[in-house]
């Protein structure tokens, strides 16, 4: 069995750690010029400090060096880490071109699967397990880059990044605990304790942002924790589960490339039609967007701890209200039927009574 006592004191630990390492990392984060500054296309209007990742990554490190996890896999997970982090903290520092940025993950990606941390195998119905061989490599690099980029991607508003992200961590936490799988417990245990430290001082509104350094440490980070668990589990649709606990960046990522496609715009470039921003275009206010995503991430993590212990029968149940979910996001993200909203429309209508009805004929009568 695990040991709650240490387990605890390692979150105090990453939390406090994180907590007051942000104030100096402000500081430095404003002497080296490490800034955020107001564009049209966020939602700020006032220079903001980046780099609090750094003290996330701080705040992770003190909690781990407590629980001193001696597994084999730690080396090549701290050198990744640390190869990602520098690059985040470059890119927040000087604003790097993104194939330096996509560079310095697949570096650490790199660094994970020559130690043998690899995706090698996945359990489908029916078939059962299929080893991926040759296949194994390339996936796992796509997993690794893929994750970190979709969370980087998603951290667009106040406190956004963190709270997803410590969400699908704890998900991943209550399944390796059932797993017993020791060294994703710690890892997460840590990273839970450091992001609710950080989160202190960036949720709405910010004092600090944790700009690359973090976004890039947090996706490296649960693409790598849930290779450690997820892809393990031997249930049916294993293979499913990460993506279900991870389904909100991972959403947003797919959403927007197909959004480009669609309106034939080049796949990298950047806009202001992510999840995030066509929430606040619907009406919604800045700390409500950020919970309505939380609500969303909070969602997925039960469905897929669900999942992960579901017969056949509740499979179909949970996929039933997947795919529920999943309709409800490409509502907002305007990609069904010409960007209507039926069920969003709907959802708005319960919650604001009378007061949608009056501004939905006031739309109706300006209409031609």
């Amino acid at each position: 069995m695990f040991n709650v006592t240490e387990l605890i004191i390692a979150f105090i630990i990453s939390f406090a750690s994180s907590l007051l390492l942000t104030f100096p990392v402000k500081k430095l984060a404003v002497k080296i010029g490490a800034l955020d500054f107001p564009n049209y296309r966020k939602i700020h209007h006032k220079v903001t400090p980046r780099l609090g990742g750094l003290s996330i990554y701080l705040g992770t490190v003190a909690g781990l060096l407590y629980l001193f996890p001696k597994q084999a896999e730690m080396k090549a997970i701290i050198i990744g880490s640390l190869i990602v982090v520098i690059t985040g903290m470059v890119d927040d520092k000087y604003q790097i071109k993104p194939v330096l940025k996509l560079s310095g993950q697949v570096v650490a990606a790199g660094v994970i699967i020559s130690a043998g941390l690899i995706i090698e195998k996945v359990t489908l119905p029916i078939v059962g397990v299929v080893y991926l061989e040759y296949f194994s490599v390339p996936l796992t690099i796509f997993w690794i880059v893929g994750i970190t980029n979709a969370i980087n991607l998603i951290d667009g508003l106040d406190g956004l990044a963190a709270g997803v992200s410590t969400i699908a961590i704890s998900s991943i936490l209550i399944m390796a605990i059932i797993d017993y799988r020791v060294l994703v417990v710690y890892i997460c245990v840590a990273l839970i304790g450091s992001n609710l430290g950080f989160l202190y001082h960036n949720f709405h509104p910010a004092k600090i942002y944790m700009g690359d350094t973090g976004s890039l440490f947090l996706g490296y980070s649960v693409a790598v924790i849930s290779m450690l668990g997820l892809f393990k589990n031997i249930a049916l649709f294993s293979f499913v589960i990460p993506i279900i606990v991870l389904a909100v960046p991972i959403l947003d990522t797919i959403f927007a490339i197909v959004r480009r496609i669609l309106n034939k715009e080049p796949i990298m470039m950047p806009d202001k039609k992510h999840l995030h921003y066509q929430l606040l275009a619907f009406g919604f206010k800045h700390k409500t967007t950020v919970l309505i995503i939380y609500g969303f991430s909070i969602i997925f993590g039960l469905l897929a701890i669900l999942f992960s212990r579901a017969n056949l029968t509740a499979s179909y149940i949970i996929v039933f209200v997947l795919l529920l979910c999943i309709h409800i996001l490409a509502e907002i993200m305007g990609l069904v039927g010409k960007g209507k909203k039926p069920i969003l429309r709907l959802v708005k209508r319960l919650v604001q009574g009378d007061k949608f009805i009056q501004n939905d004929e006031k739309v109706q009568q300006q209409k031609p």
